[in-house]
C-alpha cells in the first residue's frame, strides 16, 4: 500500500465523528474528573466560577478569602482537569 497508514486517513467509515469526542461524552468525563480528582475546595470553586457564573471577587467575598487565593486554587484545579482529561 502506497503511503502506509497515512494513506488511510482520508477514508471515511460509518459512525466516525472526527478526532474529538461527542459533547455528551466530553461532559461525562469532565464531571467524573471534577468529582473524583479535585479537592472539595477546588470542586466548589470550579462549580461557582464556571457553572454558576460567579466572578472571582464574588467568590472571594462569599468565602472571606483573598481574590488571589481563589485565582490560585482555580488555576490548580484547571491544571489538574487538563492533566486528567489528556488520558
Amino acid at each position: 500500500m502506497r503511503g502506509g497508514i497515512t494513506g488511510m486517513k482520508n477514508i471515511p467509515f460509518e459512525g466516525y465523528e472526527g478526532p474529538r469526542l461527542p459533547p455528551g461524552t466530553q461532559m461525562q468525563r469532565l464531571r467524573r474528573v471534577i468529582e473524583r480528582e479535585l479537592t472539595q475546595t477546588q470542586r466548589e470553586l470550579i462549580l461557582a466560577y464556571y457553572f454558576q457564573d460567579k466572578t472571582i471577587p464574588q467568590i472571594a467575598a462569599e468565602r472571606g478569602i483573598q481574590k488571589s487565593s481563589v485565582s490560585r486554587c482555580l488555576k490548580r484545579a484547571e491544571r489538574r482537569i487538563r492533566l486528567c482529561l489528556r488520558y
